[in-house]
């Protein structure tokens, strides 16, 4: 999705389906007309405007080669009155003139096309045709429920690779605040000692709390579909409440020292 007069924005499927299932954008493709082949009048005007845009950076640089030479002038002219003394020339004979060094530098000054900038327009000049396609499939339906469901509770929700999860939870944006939560997504409400331990005493080393969630059992008939229901399970450790109270609770004084 490309928003207008903004950066290319890349979402992740979740993203995607979330947005154009609520109306919120709208998913389109220009594949076949962005690669058709250009006819003749649309290759002219391409190389037009690419002339005029190599001519235009000519001449802005050309414009700043002279200025620079106009602000350093007296030191360019003393350097060259030094040249020529040195091979011979009497003092008085030497007779230097600011304009037509500015006109050589003019008359001098070449452009290399190999050297120019890449310009790369935000906006197409011209309108392409496109078609309506439908977000990405959802692979995980239990991943996709719980990003919406957090998402529509007022969350930020991003990826939790880097934590062991498979979700982080923000409270607010996640560039004035740090994660919340942690969620790993069990296939069956049933887990293992060792592993409820294991995800608990990762959540307690962030220092986020631990949410896990699941399919319930619900039924399902043979003549009715019922959509199945996401649960939660918040986990906190127990074992390492004081000392984790006593942690925040230095790093506080900590803080309020080092602002005296």
């Amino acid at each position: 999705m490309i928003a207008v007069n903004s950066l290319p924005l890349e979402l992740t499927p979740y993203e995607t389906r979330f947005l154009v299932e609520r109306d919120i954008a709208q998913l389109v493709s220009k594949h076949e007309s962005l690669l058709k082949v250009p006819v003749a009048n649309e290759l002219a005007e391409y190389h037009k405007l690419l002339d005029a845009g190599f001519a235009a950076q000519a001449e802005t640089l050309k414009s700043e080669k002279l200025q620079e030479t106009e602000r350093n002038m007296s030191k360019i002219l003393e350097g060259k009155r030094k040249k020529l003394f040195r091979e011979g020339v009497p003092e008085a004979e030497i007779e230097l003139d600011a304009s037509k060094i500015l006109q050589e530098t003019a008359d001098n000054f070449v452009f290399e096309r190999k050297n120019a900038q890449l310009e790369i327009t935000c906006a197409h000049k011209q309108t392409h045709t496109f078609k309506i396609v439908e977000p990405p499939a959802i692979e995980n339906d239990l991943k996709y429920k719980v990003f919406c469901d957090f998402w529509t509770r007022g969350y930020y929700v991003t990826a939790g690779d880097a934590f062991g999860a498979d979700f982080l939870l923000y409270p607010g944006d996640p560039l004035q605040y740090h994660a919340s939560h942690i969620v790993i997504l069990l296939d069956t409400p049933i887990i293992q000692p060792l592993d409820l331990i294991a995800k608990v005493r990762l959540s307690v080393i962030v220092n986020k709390i631990c949410i896990f969630a699941y399919f319930g059992n619900e039924e399902v008939g043979t003549d009715t579909l019922v959509e199945r229901e996401v649960h939660y399970q918040t986990v906190q450790w127990e074992g390492n409440r004081e000392k984790f109270g006593a942690v925040q609770q230095q790093r506080q004084m900590e803080k309020a020292e080092s602002n005296l």
